[in-house]
């Protein structure tokens, strides 16, 4: 479903992104995990078209490397970025209409809306209510609905636990596992660790732009994770 060949970020002198290969199939979730600064936001960025890169993005078969953001998310890339940035002058449901905002099917935007207030009820509450004043959980529940109003084929999640109470942490990743069973590929960006490898397929550890660490979760459990996320200044 999704192809990362030697993509590379550069912002100025820095090289945040070193010749990332990344491949995702359908239904598949890979967690990226790392220390900050190591190019996961970056990577997120680049696939969703936010940021410049160089090498090759496909996606489903398609060269999307060159496409602007508008483009990709019509072919199927959304992204439910780092800090929510819900728009909180907003209310739930004028948030929600605006991940819905390059679809027609009205009928379709209708029943998409009832499914995700219905799977995340308490939105559904205060569906008329600025989303500024939700909690914190509230807004990272709104953050994915609206990611998935859109439709995609790829959702791109950024720190989703991020700042949240352990409780809404593990609801937040339920919803997640639940939309990989059926048939959504996710590439998740994630300092939780632990959560991050319930429904990982993958785990793909960066160190300074480059993979240090490729392979399934049960693997990573025996690996020496310090190593991994610090290198030689963590042993």
């Amino acid at each position: 479903m999704l192809r990362l060949e030697t993509v590379s970020v550069q912002y100025g002198p820095v090289r945040a992104v070193r010749d990332l290969d990344l491949a995702a199939g359908a239904g598949a979730l890979i967690a990226l995990l790392g220390p900050n600064g190591a190019g996961k936001t970056s990577t997120i960025a680049a696939i969703s078209g936010l940021v410049p890169a160089t090498g090759r993005i496909m996606l489903a078969g398609e060269d999307i490397s060159r496409l602007p953001v508008e483009d990709r998310i019509k072919r199927g890339i959304a992204v439910a970025p780092e800090g929510r940035r819900i728009f909180a002058n907003l209310t739930v449901a004028e948030n929600l209409r605006m991940g819905a905002a390059l679809r027609r099917d009205a009928t379709g935007v209708r029943q998409d809306t009832d499914r995700y207030l219905s799977l995340f009820p308490v939105l559904g509450e205060r569906i008329n209510q600025h989303a500024g004043t939700l909690s914190g959980g509230e807004q990272q529940m709104l953050a994915i609905a609206r990611a998935m109003m859109s439709r995609p084929k790829v959702l791109l999640l950024d720190e989703p636990s991020l700042g949240l109470a352990p409780l809404i942490v593990a609801r937040i990743f339920d919803f997640i596992g639940q939309l990989k069973a059926e048939g959504l590929t996710v590439i998740l960006v994630e300092q939780n660790a632990a959560q991050a490898m319930r429904f990982a397929d993958q785990v793909c550890v960066l160190a300074s732009g480059r993979v240090s660490y490729r392979g399934s979760p049960a693997d990573l459990a025996g690996a020496d994770v310090m190593k991994l996320y610090l290198g030689d200044a963590g042993m």
